[in-house]
């Protein structure tokens, strides 16, 4: 048993108990019932998160890999053993390799509500165990996707906006999981230089008030700087007056000959301390060096600086971007749509108020005018209806066979982004997006409820 002080980051084998315990128990009973025919869960958000229109949907790469490395490893399967799972089941469990089948929205997807992001095909055993991984990967990355994009849209241009979220995140793996979201959504760099290295994303930062701090005069700290960072002499220039910081960033880039990159502004009004140092920048020739803007921005007062036309160059989230302050999960729900008995297969429904589901394996069509999405119809999965199918093989026999670049994705996510209606992509989106069911999906539901 690890100490109280381990750093929780978990093995491959370790993932493999990224489980429910309610999940584990349901499996040992299929098991002991000799029930493992091969059935079909869902991922799917019954509701928008307050604030939002609509999702990006993330997470799926790093998703399948989990999947492809869970194992049930020694410590893993004596562990299991002292909590009481008979024997045959914990030899089961030792064996396990998953086996079956994911389609899903490929990353930089937009989604609306009861609309299936991941599909598994799978014995059941198997698709029960991937519950909780699913739903804590994808409802995680979909939210930080989400509220990346939110800000892209917001800056007009997605690689002028930069993560500076990791000391806010919560935790070292979602540091690592935002900055990877943040990419996929636009932005255009991370602080977080973990994340820049494993995926080669432009690792961004300028210095801290702790630097200026640390010398005897904010000149000093200055020169000290441009002449250790001469091909990125970026300076904050907030750490006691903002607009003397500004005049002694240009004095130390004339005293040391070199160029001003720019400046930080991490703190006041914004908008007048950034019109007040362009003016104090361009005065002195330095029309070259940017302006950028942190301390907790957000989209709605990243557009209001626009609007006010504060010439700043480059934006700086951290806190409201790694953390989704506003609306800050996506309930995402997994859930079992269809089972097969011998060669029968039957859909399965819940009719609970609030929480009813759809029966059977679904795909999601998509249908454009022009460049613009106009229409979305969730039907069957033997359908083929007018639109794009959104749901793409991911997983085929227990291997990988959708994997994709950052920069694919981030391609995808900028085409989605320009297809969404006006409304929604200025933050609107009433009436919402149509989502509409075929009538063979409707027919199955009704004539699940009927019994």
């Amino acid at each position: 048993m690890a100490d109280a002080n381990d750093p929780g980051l978990l093995t491959p084998a370790e993932t493999s108990l990224l489980i429910d315990r309610y999940e584990i128990t349901m499996a040992a009973s299929y098991h002991r019932l000799a029930r493992n025919d091969t059935a079909v869960f869902e991922l799917f958000v019954r509701k928008l998160p307050p604030h939002r229109h609509w999702l990006l949907v993330c997470g799926l790469g790093p998703t399948l890999r989990l999947i492809t490395e869970m194992r049930f490893g020694p410590a893993e399967v004596e562990y299991l053993g002292t909590l009481g799972f008979k024997p045959d089941f914990v030899d089961y469990l030792e064996g396990f390799r998953f086996s079956g089948e994911i389609d899903a929205m490929p990353e930089g997807s937009i989604a609306f509500p009861d609309e299936p992001l991941v599909r598994v095909t799978a014995p059941l055993i198997d698709a029960q165990l991937l519950e909780t991984l699913l739903l804590n990967q994808i409802n995680f990355q979909t939210m930080i996707a989400t509220k990346a994009a939110r800000v892209a849209l917001a800056a007009g241009r997605p690689e002028s906006v930069v993560d500076f979220s990791p000391r806010r995140d919560h935790g070292i793996d979602a540091a690592v999981k935002v900055a990877r979201a943040s990419a996929i959504a636009g932005l255009g760099g991370t602080s977080n230089m973990a994340a820049a290295m494993r995926y080669g994303l432009r690792p961004v930062g300028t210095m801290a008030h702790s630097y200026v701090l640390s010398f005897e005069s904010e000149e000093a700290a200055f020169e000290a700087f441009m002449r250790d960072n001469p091909e990125d002499a970026l300076l904050l220039v907030d750490t006691y007056d903002t607009l003397e910081g500004v005049r002694h960033a240009i004095e130390a880039a004339s005293g040391t000959g070199i160029p001003l990159t720019g400046i930080r502004i991490d703190s006041g009004d914004l908008a007048d301390l950034a019109r007040e140092s362009r003016r104090l920048l361009d005065e002195a020739g330095m029309t070259e060096a940017v302006i950028v803007a942190s301390g907790d921005l957000e989209e709605h007062r990243i557009a209001e600086l626009r609007r006010a036309g504060a010439p700043i160059d480059l934006w700086g989230v951290g806190t409201e971007l790694g953390t989704s302050r506003d609306s800050p999960v996506v309930n995402g729900v997994y859930k079992l749509v269809a089972e097969r008995s011998g060669e029968t297969w039957r859909g399965v429904a819940k009719h609970s108020e609030g929480k009813a589901t759809l029966p059977g394996a679904k795909q999601v069509f998509r249908r454009f005018e022009g460049e613009t999405m106009a229409e979305d119809t969730v039907g069957t999965a033997e359908e083929e209806l007018e639109g794009e199918s959104l749901l793409v093989p991911a997983m085929r026999a227990g291997e990988i066979v959708h994997e994709e670049t950052l920069d694919r994705m981030r391609e995808r996510t900028r085409r989605s982004l320009d297809s969404l209606p006006v409304d929604l992509r200025s933050g609107g989106g009433k009436p919402p997006y149509p989502v509409r069911h075929s009538a063979a999906l409707t027919e199955a539901a009704r004539s699940v409820a009927a019994g």
